[in-house]
């Protein structure tokens, strides 16, 4: 029985022995799956972002639209365009005036080209205008 477990052992051992470590062509093949996944993989990734920046900012308008029938039930008028959305935080209707997904200010019109009011965001590229994630997102769509 000795005998045995000992052949065994030296089996064993000769197997690890033979398998130290892998190839450099392993290494290449596994790094080079990698890259490809990551290639397929980041721009959807990316894609997703811009999508919720642009749920946000329609989010935050809505929550601004909000706060201004709030103001108008109050002063029986909305902000002019002087006042702004501070106006909104003078008179306590919001805690803070946050910027849109982009770090940019809200832009506020009274009258506004739909209505009483128009709060915009000119999305990505924070400019007037665009398409696609930087077109602009308004109170009025």
């Amino acid at each position: 029985m000795k005998k045995l477990y000992g052949k065994t052992l030296k089996n064993i051992y000769k197997v690890f022995k033979r398998t130290e470590g892998f190839t450099l062509i392993e290494i290449m093949i596994v790094v080079a799956i990698i890259g490809i996944l990551s290639a397929i993989v980041g721009p959807q990734l990316f894609r997703q972002i811009d999508r919720a920046d642009v749920a946000a900012a329609k989010n935050q308008i809505s929550n601004f639209e909000v706060a201004l029938q709030s103001y108008n039930l109050e002063n029986k008028n909305y902000p002019d365009a002087g006042e702004g959305l501070q106006a909104l935080l003078r008179d306590g209707h919001i805690k803070k005036i946050p910027k849109d997904p982009w770090k940019n200010d809200y832009v506020y019109t009274s009258p506004g080209s739909c209505g009483d009011y128009e709060i915009v965001s000119y999305g990505k590229d924070g400019k007037p205008g665009g398409d696609g994630f930087n077109a602009d997102i308004s109170s009025c769509d």
